[in-house]
């Protein structure tokens, strides 16, 4: 086993050294009382032959009894509610590093894989980074022990061990429902936290955008610490289950001896060695067992270890030093970008791009598939960097402002329009968690959902699922939390790609008014929505081909004809 990987390991566990040196004490401790067992019982048995009283290694051995009982309960509860805290801990650093992580970074890996290090990895940890290196030093120590003093013995009683198995069944089958029910309701937990955390992830940049990173995080650390409190539970219950099984053991052990005192009371047998020979040999498989299971254990919580730290490698987003908020207001364009180029690690996506959106009025634009619009609101939202260029909110460059600041005066309505895990109301709550009843109708209203959520039996506070609702009503939703507050900057991508032409009319009247107060920018397929936008903009291969109006548009550029006859629009002006 490499140091490095064991290093990993220790960096989780490190918090919590304290515990842990104690937790190796009382180990050590628990194995000397047990090694003492059989000693004290031979000078039990030893004593019958002579006319000493027995009062002396009787009391002896049931104090080493409730000695042992005591200590290797506190031991189990120690290390178990360590092992809680270090996975609480790895799972909150994970959660709240992929919420901060730049957009890219998530979504360049699978979250079914991020949620997975979340959930299932800290499992794995929990035993190794709290219990498992204290289990192969104390099986070592234990192992070592138990063989120096069975090499002055010679004898084995098997009923012992019998009597043993028969115990540990009893006892384990009246106290293993109560364990069970636990570890179920910790699964049950970790599942909500996965789904919850899934779904968040698939709709990170709504979560950026609506600046909810920590409320997010927050959110879901509701499941992990619910999760944590039922984890120590079962590690309670669990470790009264062993602690009776072991009594149960040492209870049974001592009758026996009781009954072989007897017998050699009578002159039947002399056992003294015999019996001691046996309990150490019952012993050995103690130390044999902790080995091999925590030598399993130690070797998953690496690996394990290993997947979580890497999640340390995630760059986050970082605001420049001395960033700031920006000014609202103004005489120049809202939003600006000079000779801007974009990239995913490879070609440019946009090439030497400059665009200016005026404060108000409706910009759209067009192009196809392809032609860089959508990595262009990427870059308008900062969830992509430009490798070159300036992008300018009111005067002022991006990297001025801190990312809160930029996301804070627009609002963005992503292509595939993910829904959050919650109810109707959590989703349009989502960008402006103080919004009031009468905002929230309003909303509603203006994309015509209002009479469709009326007539669902909670209303807003139904659960919202991505079955329970149809592509184009999860579009206007998403719409309604964009419209919420009045943005600065209204970002619009393909908000009619899946709405009937009724909803496509109502959302054109909510895109004129919005264009009326603020910028409204919207890239649409769907030419019937922009033709009658203040500035076309039209895009190809990455770059800014041709902007105007729609009229101008069709007498000065190709592409953007041939785009219109595509889809089978009038080329005549509509008369003034």
């Amino acid at each position: 086993m490499k140091i490095p990987h064991l290093r990993v390991l220790w960096s989780f566990a490190r918090p919590h050294k304290g515990a842990l040196v104690v937790g190796l004490v009382l180990a050590l401790l628990g194995s000397a009382a047990g090694l003492a067992t059989p000693m004290v019982t031979k000078w039990v048995l030893d004593s019958l032959g002579t006319s000493e009283s027995l009062a002396g290694p009787v009391l002896t051995l049931l104090a080493v009894f409730v000695v042992g009982a005591a200590i290797w309960l506190t031991q189990w509860i120690l290390l178990g509610t360590v092992g809680e805290r270090v996975v609480l801990r790895a799972r909150e650093t994970m959660v709240r590093r992929f919420f901060r992580a730049k957009v890219a970074e998530v979504a360049k890996r699978p979250s079914g894989e991020l949620v997975t290090r979340v959930t299932s990895d800290t499992v794995l940890l929990r035993e190794a980074a709290s219990s498992s290196v204290i289990g192969l030093i104390n099986g070592v120590v234990l192992l070592i022990g138990t063989l120096v003093l069975m090499s002055v013995l010679d004898s084995v009683l098997l009923l012992t061990t019998v009597a043993a198995v028969v115990v540990v069944i009893i006892l384990f089958a009246v106290l293993m429902p109560g364990i069970a029910k636990e570890q179920t309701k910790v699964q049950e937990r970790v599942g909500a936290l996965g789904g919850v955390l899934e779904g968040a992830l698939r709709a990170i940049r709504t979560v950026k955008a609506s600046r909810a990173e920590d409320r997010q995080s927050a959110r879901i650390m509701v499941d992990a610490e619910a999760a944590a409190e039922h984890g120590v539970r079962a590690v309670r219950r669990t470790a009264v289950a062993w602690m009776v099984s072991w009594s149960g053991i040492q209870l049974a052990i001592i009758v026996i001896l009781g009954v072989g005192a007897w017998r050699v009371g009578e002159g039947l047998l002399e056992v003294s060695s015999l019996i001691a020979f046996l309990l150490y040999a019952f012993q050995l498989m103690e130390p044999i067992m902790e080995l091999s299971q925590n030598m399993t254990a130690l070797q998953s919580g690496i690996a394990a270890a290993k997947r979580i730290r890497e999640v340390d490698a995630i760059d986050v987003e970082t605001d420049a030093p001395g960033a700031g908020a920006g000014t609202p207001g103004g005489g120049g364009p809202v939003l600006e970008l000079r000779d801007v180029t974009a990239d995913y690690g490879g070609e440019p996506v946009l090439r030497d791009v400059s665009l200016v959106v005026p404060r108000r009025g409706h910009l759209a634009i067009v192009g196809p598939s392809g032609a860089g619009k959508t990595t262009l609101f990427s870059l308008v939202m900062r969830f992509l960097e430009p490798a070159g260029g300036t992008l300018l909110f009111d005067g002022r460059p991006y990297g001025e402002q801190t990312y809160a600041a930029v996301r804070s005066r627009l609002a963005y309505v992503e292509q595939e329009t993910p829904i959050v895990p919650g109810t109707i109301r959590d989703n349009l709550l989502f960008t402006h968690p103080d919004a009031t009843e009468e905002e929230l109708r309003r909303a509603l209203d203006e994309v015509r959902l209002a009479d469709k959520i009326d007539a669902l039996p909670e209303g807003m506070d139904t659960s919202l699922t991505s079955s329970s609702v149809s592509g184009g009503q999860r579009q206007r939703i998403a719409l309604a939390r964009a419209i919420l507050r009045t943005p600065e900057v209204l970002l619009l991508d393909e908000a009619t790609a899946q709405v009937d032409s009724l909803t496509e009319a109502a959302i054109h009247d909510c895109i004129r008014r919005r264009a009326a107060e603020g910028a409204v920018v919207t890239v649409a397929h769907r030419l019937s929505t922009v033709i009658d936008a203040d500035t076309i903009v039209v895009m190809d291969d990455g770059r800014v081909h041709a902007q105007g109006t729609h009229e101008s548009l069709l007498v000065t550029s190709p592409l953007y004809r041939d785009l219109v006859e595509a889809l089978r629009i009038s080329t005549v002006p509509a008369p003034l």
